[in-house]
C-alpha cells in the first residue's frame, strides 16, 4: 500500500494574500502579482519601525502564498523611499542601549532575509529619492526598474555610521562591482538613475509616468511564467555565493532535475510539438 498525503493537509499551509489588510503601507494584487506601496509620499515615503516589521511580515508570508507569484514594491508621490524616518526612527535611536539597538538592526536586516527568501521575485520601481533603507530595499529586490531623475544614497557615513547596513556590503559589490560599491558605501553620494542603470543597479530605464506601469508589466510577464522553476532561480541565485563552482554546478544539477518533475515542463514540451506558447501553472 502507498502512502499518501492527503492534499487538503499541505493546502492548510498555504496562505492567500489577496485579502491582506497592511496597516503601514498600501496592498493591492492585481493578477497574480502583489503590489506594495510604501504611502507616506508626503515625508518621501520614509519606513518606520512599524513598517519595517509588517514588511518582514509580509515578506515571510508569501513564502507560503499560492496566489501571489510576483512582487512590486513602489513609492507613492514621485519618489521610492527617504529612509527610515528621521523623527520616528533616528531620534529613538539614539536614547536607546547596545541590547535595543542590536534588537534593532536585525530587525531591519530580517526584512532583507525575507525578501531574499521569499520565492517570488521581486521587481522594484525607483523614481526620485531612494535612500538609506530604501536603497537597501530596492537593492535587495530582483530587478529594478528606475527612471532617469531617481537618486539612489546609501547615505549612512553621512549619519555617522558604517556602510555595511542590511547586507550592503554583500550584496551591492554582487550588483555593480566591488569598486563602485565602495565608493557609494565610504561616501554616501547620490547615485543618478542613467548611471544606475550603466553600473547595473537598474535594469533598465523607464519615464516616470511609465515607471510603475512597466514595473507591474514585468511583474506580470514573470507571474505567468513557470513560478516553480521562477523560485528554484532565485533561491540558487542567492545560495550560489557561498559555493565554489563544483558545489554550484552539482546544486544545479539537483535543483534542475527537480524542475525536469513539474507539469510545467511537460506543458512546455507538449506546447512545442504543437506549436503553441505553454500556458504555465506553476506546478
Amino acid at each position: 500500500m502507498n502512502p499518501s498525503i492527503d492534499p487538503a493537509l499541505l493546502a492548510g499551509n498555504r496562505k492567500a494574500l489577496a485579502g491582506y489588510a497592511a496597516r503601514h503601507f498600501l496592498w493591492q494584487v492585481q493578477g497574480r502579482v502583489g503590489v506594495v506601496t510604501l504611502n507616506r509620499p508626503e515625508r518621501k515615503n520614509p519606513l518606520t519601525f512599524e513598517s519595517y516589521a509588517e514588511l518582514r511580515d509580509l515578506f515571510r508570508q508569501l513564502a507560503q502564498s499560492h496566489d501571489i507569484q510576483a512582487v512590486v514594491v513602489q513609492g507613492a508621490g514621485g519618489n521610492f523611499c527617504s529612509g527610515g524616518d528621521v523623527h520616528e526612527i533616528i531620534g529613538p535611536l539614539v536614547a536607546l542601549p547596545a541590547p535595543d539597538l542590536l534588537m534593532f538592526t536585525r530587525m531591519t536586516g530580517d526584512l532583507v532575509k525575507a525578501m531574499r527568501a521569499c520565492p517570488q521575485p521581486i521587481v522594484a520601481a525607483v523614481d526620485g529619492v531612494c535612500a538609506g533603507a530604501g536603497a537597501i530595499v530596492a537593492m535587495a529586490s530582483d530587478l529594478r526598474i528606475g527612471s532617469a531623475r531617481s537618486k539612489t544614497a546609501f547615505l549612512f557615513n553621512r549619519v555617522g555610521l558604517a556602510g555595511c547596513d542590511m547586507g550592503a556590503c554583500a550584496i551591492l559589490p554582487r550588483l555593480i562591482g566591488h569598486g563602485r560599491a565602495s565608493e557609494l558605501l565610504y561616501t554616501g553620494r547620490s547615485m543618478g538613475g542613467e548611471e544606475a542603470e550603466r553600473c547595473g543597479f537598474f535594469n533598465r530605464l523607464a519615464a516616470p509616468e511609465d515607471l510603475q506601469s512597466q514595473a507591474l508589466a514585468l511583474a506580470t510577464e514573470l507571474a505567468a511564467g513557470p513560478t516553480f522553476a521562477n523560485g528554484i532561480t532565485k533561491t540558487m541565485l542567492h545560495q550560489e555565493w557561498s559555493m565554489g563552482i563544483d558545489q554550484a554546478i552539482e546544486a544545479e544539477a539537483q535543483a534542475q532535475a527537480l524542475c525536469m518533475l513539474t507539469e510545467d515542463f511537460k506543458r512546455a514540451y507538449r506546447a512545442f510539438v504543437a506549436r503553441e506558447r505553454p500556458v504555465f501553472q506553476g506546478d
